[in-house]
């Protein structure tokens, strides 16, 4: 699952030309969901899963809690750089380096629901998680926005656009606000929570099918309540809004219910394999992915990058740019296949 969703990133991010592609291939503007949007928070979802098998063996294995800590916290440090890393590249130019992104987000919903798992049981996550979202969504719908007379919920115009205004350092993505601000990555926590949660159910001693169960039944529940709050809290990516998060972990249970009712109950397999190679290196792909974006997407030859390049010669042969934008982009992603399966063959796995 975890394999899958970096390719799905890679895919997204990595158009053949920003000015056509499909639909559903982008992130919605502002309010609403598209299958783009679903990305970060289902790997973020995976991420709660992952801290669950993990520590769940530490723990029953009596391993000093502060071994573990300092454990997660170089864990969270380093890719925590490994994204300003990204941010910096090709030009390194520091005066406007973006502090935020994709892995700091990962980093800090790692570091913050490892050190919860280790201290807390599944009711009192539960209950962190539903009071997170609460807390949120009387900020952003009740307070009033600086500056004006109401609570607002506009691009660039709400409680947490100023607040990263106020407080967030650095160059926001778009330059008045930030979808990886300071308060948006509290509700992002949540849906690490969530992840917790269901990867304690598949560690519970309940029958396989009782936990398919309990995953689609969650899933299906936590969908209706997000699209309930929907209609008072619009769905958003943007701010992640807490009926974004509700909606979203829906969908990831969902998910994730199918693939153990395939795989670990059924027994099939046969679609697996690339899932298994991107996911064993789920970081290290990410990181080539934007590497190899830098000589694909912004490095010019004779005038054109290569995808400027690949775009006009095949628009040219059969007129349909959505077309082969997403063709290029399935090419990018089968391109970044081929180190993640030599990594895979020779049982390299690099962890940071």
């Amino acid at each position: 699952m975890r394999g899958f969703t970096v390719a799905a990133m890679i895919l997204v991010n990595f158009p053949g030309s920003e000015l056509f592609s499909y639909a559903p291939l982008n992130h919605s503007k502002w309010n609403g969901l598209s299958p783009t949007d679903l990305i970060a928070p289902v790997f973020l979802f995976v991420v709660g899963v992952s801290i669950a098998f993990a520590y769940t063996k530490r723990l029953e294995m009596g391993l000093p809690k502060a071994e573990m800590y300092k454990k997660i916290g170089m864990r969270s440090v380093k890719i925590y750089l490994v994204g300003i890393l990204l941010n910096l590249l090709p030009d390194f130019n520091f005066a406007d380096l973006r502090y935020t992104g994709t892995l700091p987000r990962i980093a800090l919903v790692f570091l913050f629901c490892a050190v919860l798992f280790l201290n807390t049981n599944w009711k009192r996550q539960a209950w962190i998680g539903a009071g997170i979202l609460v807390a949120y969504w009387l900020a952003m719908l009740f307070v009033p926005t600086p500056g004006f007379d109401r609570p607002m919920l506009e691009p660039g115009i709400n409680l947490a656009a100023w607040f990263d205004t106020k407080f967030l350092p650095g160059t926001m993505w778009q330059k008045t606000w930030d979808p990886e601000g300071i308060l948006s990555t509290f509700p992002s926590f949540v849906t690490g929570i969530t992840g917790m949660l269901a990867g304690r159910l598949l560690l519970s001693n309940l029958d396989k099918r009782e936990k398919v169960i309990i995953l689609m039944v969650g899933g299906f529940v936590a969908m209706i309540a997000g699209y309930w709050w929907n209609l008072h809290f619009p769905c958003n990516e943007n701010i992640w809004s807490s009926s974004f998060v509700l909606i979203t972990s829906g969908v990831a249970a969902l998910i994730l219910g199918t693939c153990y009712y395939l795989i670990d109950m059924v027994g099939y397999t046969g679609f697996t394999k690339p899932g298994l190679i991107f996911g064993a290196n789920a970081i290290a792909v990410y990181f080539l992915a934007d590497i190899w974006g830098l000589l694909f997407f912004r490095f010019k030859f004779g005038g054109f990058s290569l995808n400027e390049h690949f775009m006009s010669a095949f628009t040219n042969v059969a007129p349909s740019p959505e077309f082969w934008g997403m063709v290029y982009s399935l090419l990018f992603v089968g391109i970044n296949f081929i180190p993640a399966f030599i990594l895979f063959r020779k049982k390299i796995f690099i962890k940071l």
